[in-house]
């Protein structure tokens, strides 16, 4: 083997971690379940469900509405109403009212009146397991 061939199977078999370290460096890995090395030295746990902080959503605005019923017309009829028409809806007086929540479902009411204002009064909350069945 010539001396050059020589060189060239020494730097193979060198220790590659003393000729990385010249060229550059990995980062040491950290531990995602200790705090930070930055932190006051404290170890934190991971966050579970029961830590999440709500604060950031708490003023993340929804739209709230209530349904008092539905119905199906032709264009044809709908070009005829005017003032003082009647749109007959799909529910009855007794039936509950839709509560709504960005258009999901979320709870049934009835009307009452508080202050000259009208208002709804729950009287059954659809449970997020059933909610989510109703999105499938």
């Amino acid at each position: 083997m010539s001396d050059d061939q020589n060189n060239e199977t020494d730097e193979l078999n060198a220790d590659p971690e003393a000729t990385a370290t010249d060229d550059y460096a990995a980062a040491p890995l950290k531990n995602l379940a200790e705090g930070s090395p930055e932190g006051n030295g404290d170890n934190t746990r991971v966050k579970d469900e029961q830590d999440i902080n709500l604060d950031v959503i708490l003023d993340v605005p929804i739209t709230i509405s209530v349904e008092i019923g539905r119905t199906q017309v032709p264009i044809r009829d709908l070009l005829r109403y005017s003032q003082g028409s009647v749109i007959e809806l799909d529910r009855l007086v007794s039936e509950p009212l839709d509560v709504l929540v960005n258009n999901t479902l979320i709870a049934h009411g009835e009307v009452v009146v508080v202050d000259d204002q009208f208002g709804i009064r729950l009287t059954d909350v659809i449970s997020p397991s059933e909610r989510v069945k109703k999105l499938k």
